[in-house]
């Protein structure tokens, strides 16, 4: 068993986008967060307790993928990132505005003192949301 360790560092994710800016401005919009630092390659997102660095594939094999539009979710993913939030209809709203997706609150389950819904950034990429009950 690794020893866990005593840091300010955050912990985060890293999601590979097509279109970086666009993908960027959901993570910003559903968790509050500010970009920290931004070059070509890749947009540094930080505050609220997460760290979501955005990276642009590279052209050449960008090109290659194609996004159904509307988008399609890419269900089959074996990783999805989850974030706490203070409010899944803030989240709803944002994630709209930004071009991705969150399901109906019908949908909505509970788990560990939250509601939990899944939705999807402008690229389809599978990600969860929990509001504390």
């Amino acid at each position: 068993m690794v020893s866990p360790i005593k840091t300010s560092l955050q912990q985060g994710c890293v999601v590979f986008a097509k279109n970086k800016k666009r993908v960027s401005a959901f993570y910003q919009q559903t968790l509050g967060l500010a970009i920290e630092e931004s070059g070509p390659s890749h947009d540094l997102l930080r505050g609220n307790g997460y760290e979501v660095v955005v990276h642009a594939i590279p052209r050449k094999y960008a090109a290659a993928i194609k996004l159904a539009r509307p988008i399609v979710p890419r269900e089959e993913m074996p990783f999805k990132p989850t974030f706490v939030v203070g409010d899944l209809d803030e989240v709803r709203i944002a994630a709209t505005k930004s071009g991705g997706y969150l399901k109906p609150k019908q949908g909505a389950w509970h788990f560990r003192g939250c509601i939990v819904l899944d939705g999807w950034d402008p690229e389809g990429n599978i990600v969860q949301f929990k509001q504390p009950e």
